[in-house]
């Protein structure tokens, strides 16, 4: 897709792994291979591409990468003695616990259980702790793809009126700090918008960027931005299509309809996913960089 309002994430994603071949070359140098252990639960579809789709960029960059499968009825506690082995494995910089887990298994200790300094999701309460005062160990990876494809696309938020719609901790919250912080930072003016928000799209209309995660196909339309606002759609949402696969994947934002009304959108698919791709792996060159320096 060659429309100048489209900013692609793979094209992004393509720049951020060249710029990842010199890190990996010097760690190599030492005698360092960064590795990632992913761990999927249960046979869920998209978890499965997913994983998949994470060890074959990370091998293609020869990286180290396991994926652990383990059966959806696994113990909480089998899971976390497995993470605990992962923690004290030095082959292993970076341990990723696929969400979402089934409904037996506690989410946060899991997240709590892995090692801060391996946990290159950056879901840890330590982590979140360390982003909220701009002293990031790691970045979420989604929302640091998002600060990525502003850079690479040299979009300054400094005095902008930023809405992000959804408040999860994979992207909402950690995406309105970033794009709020200050010092070097973006300084974007951040509103977080939700399912309780009142008058949404008050909100929207005003906003210079809108940043939706909230997981509704082709919930944003032309009438609900203003004209030559920034949209950034993190949504991936499966419908049915009269196609051989029986479905298609399509954003939040209903592309057809805003397109010709704003100055910059992310497509779905090839906008933000790839870039979450490519800052796990990051996030892993990272760990095992600071793993190489302690």
């Amino acid at each position: 897709m060659n429309d100048p309002k489209v900013l692609s994430g793979k094209h992004t994603a393509i720049a951020a792994y060249e710029s990842f071949k010199d890190r990996i070359s010097l760690l190599s140098t030492k005698g360092i291979t960064p590795g990632l252990c992913v761990i999927l639960v249960g046979e869920d579809p998209a978890s499965k591409i997913y994983v998949r789709t994470k060890t074959k960029k990370l091998k293609s960059l020869g990286l180290k990468s396991e994926a652990i499968r383990l059966e959806s009825s696994v113990q909480e506690s089998e899971l976390i003695s497995i993470i605990n082995d992962l923690n004290n494995d030095n082959s292993f910089h970076g341990i990723l616990v696929q969400m979402p887990l089934p409904e037996h298994i506690n989410s946060q200790n899991i997240i709590n259980s892995i090692k801060p300094e391996k946990d290159v999701d950056g879901f840890h309460p330590e982590n979140v702790g360390w982003l909220s005062i701009g002293k990031p160990r790691f970045i979420p990876c989604t929302p640091k793809g998002i600060m990525r494809i502003f850079n690479h696309y040299n979009i300054d938020l400094s005095g902008k009126d930023v809405v992000v719609i959804g408040r999860s901790n994979i992207v909402g919250r950690p995406m309105s700090t970033l794009v709020s912080s200050s010092n070097r930072g973006p300084n974007g003016t951040c509103t977080i918008c939700h399912s309780r928000t009142s008058d949404l799209f008050d909100y929207t209309k005003r906003a210079d960027v809108v940043i939706s995660a909230i997981g509704i196909p082709n919930y944003l339309k032309a009438g609900m931005i203003k004209d030559g606002s920034i949209i950034i759609d993190v949504g991936i949402n499966r419908i049915d299509a009269e196609n051989e696969k029986g479905y298609k994947i399509v954003g939040d934002v209903d592309f057809n309809s805003v397109i010709d009304k704003v100055s910059k959108i992310t497509p779905v698919p090839g906008g933000v996913g790839p870039m979450t791709i490519a800052m796990l792996l990051e996030n892993t060159i990272e760990a095992a960089e600071k793993a190489f320096n302690q």
